[in-house]
């Protein structure tokens, strides 16, 4: 069994193509889940959708998603009972498609049995890229155990502990060959761990370079957890794609990830949701204080790389009940960037990143991933991250 597909025409609907500056008036034909033609007056196929007065755009695509985070971190995070967080897992994955996301990739966790009951349409789901357990240095943002007790960890369900270039050879080729998407590292410090200083590099070089070796060989990439300069320049000339978080970005290192073609997936949702909710969720004094570190240098992050020329994705980072402040990092974001330019991020930036041209755009050929909202974002840009406000999702030609 696979995931379901179906034939659809929308018509009469202003379009966001994922890459252009302006809507246009078309039609579009999705036949078997893939777009067929885009253009004014189509012969109707299939079901019919009229979307008189409203926008469509291609799905959105979360390219930091955490569908195993049912804790803040800790061993809680790692160790509770797999069935228990893959349960949990697929309410987070069902809500995200029901806002909107119909891609998700996810950045520390997943693993081939969630993305096979994923495949086999076992319950509702964004598509689903994901990298297996992070990899994380000893004392470094990926290790949950506190520094002043004596216990044994190697690995649980969004991190795994592996120190030197032989283990991390090993580690990346046992993650491609469970399916996974791409591979993660931690290259700096984070919010959530207590140990570690956010703004210390972590991983030496050599490490750094056979991990991105091996993943470059396979075809596939390595995205990095990195906040500060030190740790993001330390990543990208040591062969890393992705810069996730990316706070504490400064011109030098936005230059090198834009000489590099590195990406940045800012997660502003994140901080703003700790700062808010902390109490929400037990966050710990000493992560509400690096909260506070990073929080609001990450929108001034993006305009730094935005000046660069560095590409600008979109991801929301969303731990445990945060999750459903998911749409709040497109607010977030187009408080520092137009609705054209958050909208290309959220699209077809992303699809770019990874690896998938098919997906985020409303083009012959990609795949029939719509999102339907009800008015014109560029009038009024609510559209996009109020919940509240009506839109209807179409996954592969099929709404959902």
């Amino acid at each position: 069994m696979s995931r379901a597909t179906g034939t659809l025409t929308v018509t009469n609907a202003l379009v966001f193509d994922g890459t252009s500056d302006d809507l246009t008036e078309a039609d579009i034909t999705v036949v078997d889940g893939v777009i067929a033609e885009v253009g004014p007056g189509l012969t109707p196929v299939g079901r019919v959708l009229d979307a008189k007065g409203r926008t469509v755009v291609p799905g959105l695509i979360d390219a930091h998603f955490h569908a195993y985070s049912t804790a803040m971190g800790g061993m809680e995070l790692e160790l509770r009972p797999l069935s228990y967080v893959s349960i949990m897992g697929t309410h987070r994955l069902a809500d995200a498609l029901r806002r909107g996301f119909t891609t998700v990739r996810d950045v520390a966790g997943g693993d081939i049995g969630l993305a096979r009951a994923i495949d086999e349409g076992l319950f509702a789901s964004p598509r689903y890229l994901y990298t297996g357990p992070a990899l994380s240095q000893t004392g470094g943002h990926g290790d949950p155990r506190p520094g002043d007790l004596d216990l044994c960890f190697h690995g649980g369900h969004m991190n795994e502990v592996v120190d030197g270039v032989d283990d991390l050879r090993r580690a990346v080729r046992r993650r491609f060959h469970t399916g996974a998407h791409a591979i993660k590292v931690m290259t700096s410090g984070g919010v959530v761990s207590l140990t570690d200083p956010i703004r210390v590099p972590q991983y030496s070089s050599e490490e750094l370079l056979a991990v991105s070796d091996e993943a470059t060989r396979r075809g596939s990439y390595v995205a990095a957890h990195a906040y500060s300069p030190e740790a993001i320049i330390h990543s990208v000339t040591n062969g890393i794609r992705s810069i996730e978080h990316g706070n504490l970005l400064d011109a030098e290192a936005a230059g090198l990830m834009s000489a590099h073609g590195a990406f940045l997936v800012p997660t502003l949702a994140a901080y703003d949701a700790m700062n808010r909710r902390g109490d929400e969720v037990n966050l710990n004094p000493v992560s509400r204080a690096k909260n506070q570190e990073v929080l609001s240098a990450g929108k001034t992050a993006i305009e730094i790389a935005r000046a660069a020329g560095v590409r600008i994705g979109f991801g929301s980072d969303l731990m445990s009940a945060l999750a459903n402040d998911q749409l709040q990092g497109i607010r977030l974001q187009l408080e520092v960037e137009p609705v054209a330019d958050v909208l290309r991020s959220v699209t077809s930036v992303n699809a770019d990143l990874l690896q998938r041209p098919d997906l985020g755009r409303i083009a012959p050929g990609a795949v029939g991933d719509l999102l339907v909202l009800d008015g014109n974002p560029f009038d009024e840009s609510a559209l996009l991250w109020n919940e509240a406000r009506p839109r209807t999702v179409i996954q592969a030609g099929l709404p959902t």
